[in-house]
This record gives structure tokens, C-alpha cells and sequence, in this order.
């Protein structure tokens, strides 16, 4: 069986764009590839105040990567 590796990421610590790279494989990963040819989203964590974490897979390594900071980012945006 293999072993599934998992990251966590706060996009509050990127600079930039939203774009980063899989903390595994170094594969660019960026919010405005609207393909899924390099990640693929597996399931997104709400509550009443919208959007607390996204879980994507990067499909080069196959790593689960747990995008977190969304709260603080959509405080900033208002």
C-alpha cells in the first residue's frame, strides 16, 4: 500500500499571487489554473463564515496539501 504524504500550507504566508509550490515535488501550483492538469481540489471545509480549508491534491506526486489562512484572507478583502 502506499503511504499518502500530507502538508499543511497558511496562504498567508505566501507573497504574491496565491501561486506556490508542492512542499514535495516543487511543482508549481497556481489558483488561476482553472484546468486541474497540476492539482485537483478534494474537498473544501466551510462553516457559516465561508471557507475555512481546501484539501488538493498536487497530480505529480500525489500529495494531499491543506491550504489554510482563508478567514484572515477574506478579513483583508473586505
Amino acid at each position: 500500500m502506499k503511504h499518502q504524504r500530507v502538508f499543511s500550507l497558511d496562504l498567508t504566508q505566501i507573497v504574491g499571487d496565491g501561486a506556490f509550490s508542492c512542499p514535495r515535488c516543487e511543482n508549481a501550483i497556481s489558483p488561476n489554473d482553472e484546468s486541474e492538469e497540476t492539482y485537483t481540489i478534494l474537498e473544501p471545509k466551510v462553516n457559516r463564515h465561508g471557507l475555512t480549508k481546501l484539501i488538493i491534491r498536487c497530480n505529480k506526486c500525489t500529495s494531499h496539501i491543506h491550504l489554510t489562512g482563508f478567514p484572515l484572507l477574506q478579513e483583508l478583502s473586505r
